[in-house]
């Protein structure tokens, strides 16, 4: 399988991983709603973002400028 070419394809897939990350946890939400709940959620996806962005921006831009991610 190759690399998608076409932009709004890519438009497509993003917008459908947020949707799924959006249905996800407005599910949880509603089926456990307290606030220590909505605030451990909340905290769990910015940490998981802080750690993609380091993986994949940081390492390569100040770590190792040699390191190229191909993926």
């Amino acid at each position: 399988m190759g690399d998608i070419k076409k932009v709004w394809l890519l438009y497509l897939k993003g917008f459908l991983f947020f949707l799924t990350g959006f249905i996800s946890l407005l599910l949880l939400v509603l089926l456990n709603l307290n606030f220590k709940t909505i605030v451990l959620l909340l905290l769990a996806i910015w940490g998981f973002c802080r750690a993609y962005y380091f993986a994949f921006y940081v390492i390569q831009h100040y770590v190792d400028p040699n390191y190229k991610f191909s993926g």
